[in-house]
């Protein structure tokens, strides 16, 4: 109820009722209207606390004043306008009750007096009176509820303001006009108003000019808050001070609202503010908060300067300046998750709730809302956990960001704990939060989040509290630095197109794991893999990348049982001034089959293990063998391909033995090269068992020398020892095939038939204790039988030299003597 000026008779102002929220009946019977009247008329001051659900709101009622109506001059409804008609000519004096002329500023102090003393002894009739009115409305005509449905709605707040950059020019206006305010020391409500909202065409503008001005220039009272100091409650002192606490935020909005010409109300209740606790209960408990709600168009929207002007940091207890515009004209179904009014007609829901599922409630904070998340699960605050786990569910249109924080409660202490009891999986549009703890008791779980593909900082969403009763493991899972599993959210931008690894943990039951991811582009890739006894050079020997085209191939040793945590980190294969970006993690479990360390890879390996984008670049195509890892059972085998480019090419095989480095020159005779036409095959022969790596080098156009072109990973379980091929010269070239002997090593005293292949040879001879020629086939080979002898050695030579007739060295076998007569010669010593 607000007072309309009366004459210099002494007539006591007229009571008049505004349109109310959640309006169900729209008219009523005159008799109704009479005796309402009589209601209303004989409490004085009451109306200006907030009306009931179910209030009794009149469209066209008459009341016989000193002055003309005012209305809205739209639906006829009377307003909350204490001024004249004229509301560019505000009076500046007026008459009391008791006929005393008064200073309009004196007469609100007095109201705001009247209204603290009377409301809360009003408050029992006002719900008693209220009980009676909506009796007495359960009789209603059908016309009455169609008017009523028929109702418009009110607007949400994204299709009331599309985009706050429609204000921007208002906006600016009302903090520039605000800064001259002050530097000229003008505190006057009815100044600044006028001043801040000159320009505004709309009910909305205007008050969008004073909610700016609010909160750039009222800073809230952190020492009157704590008890430090007294606090500042009225309109006159809040401007004056530039502080206030909740209410005075409320109360200067009301009055600079009243200037405006837009109705306001002050509405009180409880909050989850910076002092809730998770949990909390608000019953037997006296409000703590202020807040507005606006009459905009008819429609009635809320509003809380006090938070939209910033927060309080009680841990230094101090006010932190940070503009918040979701708090301006807040949808109601959102305002309720922090905000509870007393009066339930200020929920301004269709279906007010009680406190207490208002105590329930998720505590959301604005970028919840900004980010246009959806809680799927849980519907409420509290979760327990089921066989030792319970999750968090979110769903969103674009791409959000998140990581989380978990501490556990110890009396009113809490204490952060590792993350790794949440195993946390985003796709583009859904989330979901697996939780874990590996100890009984109550956590309490923090949600942040940012919006994707932008270097802003994660904000707090939203928190919960976690109990748990029983845990589901005692084992606690690996840190993880890049918070989520799987594929990270943005992988798609980095090249990596969706799959399946990484939803859930990763069991394994043979040691090793095979992760192939497909790509977009070619990428670069580097791979990190984390347990608990696993050291960086061993780490480094549990895995082999293979980069191709197309796709990315991880193999993974598990040397221990329990949890592995796998990080990719991919950048552009032709940008290599790109930085690596995470790309995906994803969490093994090993629970059998773990691989001897004698077992893993070898160490050194590079990042481009068997063949792909490097081979391809150089011109090698259609490989025998197109993964890294090559089996062999027999102890030997053969890698062919296609050299269309025709590039001089290299090998060199490497073993480790136990702690030993690798052993290269006794390894080189066991690789051979055989080129026909622009097919190249390269045989190895194995000396024992083990795990060896061999590198195939490249001479290409792109890098001087012999780059690196592939890693291939061998591994013989076979227990043949294998003697090595020949030692070959530089003159034995591209088109040279050895097709017998192709052992290194011969038997002294024996016959060896040679059958080989020189391309531009004039002659060729084994030569030894004595020199054979070779003599020419019709297949274009040269062929002959050559005596062993004593040894040591035969070196197989040809004249290539049309003009000279040198015989170069093309390779060279050892003679060794048979296994019985080592025997024989060493029983003979």
């Amino acid at each position: 109820m607000t007072n309309s000026s009366s004459k210099a008779s002494g007539e006591p102002p007229v009571d008049t009722l505004t349109s109310q929220p959640n309006l169900r009946h729209e008219q009523q019977s005159k008799q109704d209207c009479k005796e309402t009247a009589k209601t209303t008329g004989s409490k004085r001051g009451r109306a200006e606390g907030i009306p009931k659900e179910d209030a009794v709101v009149l469209k066209e009622w008459s009341f016989k004043t000193s002055e003309p109506s005012i209305t809205d001059g739209k639906t006829g409804q009377m307003t909350a306008r204490p001024q004249p008609v004229n509301a560019k000519e505000p009076i500046k004096t007026f008459v009391s009750e008791n006929g005393d002329m008064m200073d309009r500023d004196e007469e609100r102090s007095l109201d705001k007096c009247r209204e603290r003393k009377e409301n809360n002894t009003n408050r029992l009739k006002r719900k008693n009176t209220m009980t009676q009115e909506k009796d007495s409305r359960k009789s209603s005509t059908t016309s009455s509820r169609k008017l009523t449905l028929n109702r418009p709605r009110r607007k949400l707040k994204k299709d009331l303001i599309p985009n706050p950059e429609v204000f921007h020019k208002i906006d600016t206006h009302a903090i520039n006009a605000g800064r001259e305010l002050r530097i000229r020391k003008i505190f006057s409500v009815r100044a600044i108003t006028q001043t801040i909202t000159e320009g505004a065409c709309s009910d909305l503008d205007k008050l969008r000019a004073i909610w700016i001005w609010l909160c750039n220039y009222i800073e809230y009272d952190v020492k009157g808050y704590l008890g430090f100091s007294k606090k500042v409650y009225s309109a006159e002192k809040v401007i004056l001070t530039g502080r206030a606490v909740c209410s005075g935020y409320s109360s200067v909005c009301l009055q600079m609202c009243r200037e405006a010409g837009i109705e306001c109300r002050e509405v009180s209740g409880y909050s989850k503010g910076g002092s809730y606790r998770l949990g909390q209960s608000y019953r037997n408990t006296e409000s703590s908060h202020s807040w507005n709600a606006v009459c905009l168009d008819g429609q009635w929207y809320l509003l809380d300067a006090c938070w939209g002007a910033g927060y309080v940091d009680l841990d230094n207890r101090a006010f932190i300046k940070r503009y918040e515009e979701y708090y301006f004209l807040t949808d109601p179904e959102n305002f309720i998750d922090c905000h509870y009014p007393e009066e339930e007609e200020w929920q301004l829901l269709e279906s007010p709730i009680k406190i207490e599922e208002f105590e329930k409630r998720v505590l959301k904070k604005p970028d919840f809302y900004t980010l246009n998340l959806t809680l799927n699960h849980p519907k409420h605050l509290l979760i327990v956990t089921e066989n030792g786990e319970a999750t968090v569910s979110m769903s969103f249109p674009q791409l959000v960001l998140f990581t989380y924080r978990i501490s556990k409660l110890s009396g009113k202490k809490t204490q952060e704990v590792s993350k790794s009891i949440g195993f946390l999986t985003s796709t583009q549009q859904s989330m979901k939060l697996r939780l874990m703890p590996p100890k009984p008791g109550t956590y309490e779980l923090e949600l942040f989040a940012r919006a994707g593909n932008t270097p802003k900082t994660f904000n707090w969403i939203c928190s919960f509290q976690l109990k748990c009763t029983s845990p589901k493991t005692s084992e606690e899972l690996p840190e993880n630095p890049h918070v989520c599993w799987g594929l990270q959210p943005d992988a798609m931008s980095l090249g990596l197109e969706p799959c399946n690894y990484g939803n859930d943990i990763i069991s394994l039951e043979s040691g090793s794991f095979r992760l192939v991811l497909k790509t977009t582009r070619p990428l670069m890739v580097l791979c990190e893999l984390s347990h608990k006894n696993l050291d960086k050079t061993l780490a480094e020997k549990c895995l082999a990348i293979q980069p191709e085209p197309d796709q990315l191939t991880c193999s993974v040793l598990c040397p221990y049982y329990g949890y592995y945590h796998l990080s990719v980190f991919v950048r552009d294969w032709a940008n290599e001034a790109d930085s690596f970006k995470n790309g995906g993690n994803f969490l093994l479990h090993c629970t059998a089959g773990a691989v001897n360390l004698n077992e893993l890879f070898p160490s050194g390996l590079s990042s481009s293990c068997g063949p792909g984008i490097t081979t391809l670049e150089a011109g090698l195509f259609e490989f025998s063998h197109t993964e890294a890892l090559v089996y062999t059972q027999q102890g030997k085998c053969d890698i062919s391909f296609q050299n269309r480019q025709d590039i001089d090419l290299l090998c060199k095989l490497t073993k480790e033995q136990g702690d030993q480095p690798e052993s290269q020159t006794t390894l080189s005779n066991h690789v051979l090269f055989t080129h026909n036409g622009s097919k190249v095959t390269i045989s190895i022969n194995l000396p024992e068992s083990g795990v060896y790596k061999l590198g195939l080098y490249g001479k290409t156009s792109l890098k001087q020398g012999y780059p690196l072109l592939c890693d291939y990973i061998l591994k013989n379980t076979s227990i043949n020892k294998w003697p090595p091929f020949p030692r070959m010269y530089g003159a034995w070239k591209k088109g040279s095939v050895l097709f017998e002997p192709r052992a290194g090593q011969l038997e002294a005293s024996s016959w060896v038939k040679f059958c080989v292949q020189v391309p531009g040879a004039r002659r060729v001879s084994v030569k030894g204790d004595q020199s054979v020629d070779l003599q020419p086939s019709e297949s274009g080979a040269w062929e002959g039988k050559a005596f062993t002898g004593r040894g040591p050695e035969l070196n197989l030579t040809a004249s290539l030299s049309e003009t000279s007739n040198t015989m170069t060295f093309l390779m060279t076998f050892s003679v060794v003597e048979p296994e019985h007569e080592k025997g024989s010669t060493a029983h003979m010593h």
